[in-house]
């Protein structure tokens, strides 16, 4: 329970290993830096960002880097890439509920939900 991400790169059809992932909590006026982390091999952090105990009524962003993940896995992207960095903002309005938040993401394209 609580926030969870999932990444796929649907590029090479499996989860986005490695990629890294900022997440933070935002309000009308800033947002503020939680915590930073890299997907592990299931495209996965390894554990809840945020269990139900501290999970807060509020609104959040992710923040995935696109282009880096993409680069180390060999990819020659344009300069500019298209796609740097993909920024999910979302709200979270019933603490007792899982929020889970998963990319599907190309060096071109992305795709997001909310999961169970």
């Amino acid at each position: 329970m609580g926030l969870s991400t999932h990444v796929l790169d649907t590029m090479h059809g499996g989860p986005a290993a490695g990629m890294e992932v900022a997440l933070y909590t935002t309000d009308a006026d800033a947002a503020t830096l939680v915590k930073r982390f890299t997907l592990n091999s299931d495209g996965r952090s390894d554990g809840p960002l945020y269990d139900n105990n501290s999970l807060k009524v509020g609104t959040y962003r992710l923040v995935f880097d696109v282009a880096g993940y993409f680069k180390t896995r060999g990819v020659k992207l344009p300069e500019p890439n298209f796609l740097n960095k993909v920024s999910l903002d979302f709200g979270v309005a019933h603490t007792d509920q899982h929020y889970h938040v998963p990319l599907l993401v190309s060096p071109w394209s992305y795709s997001t939900y909310r999961g169970s």
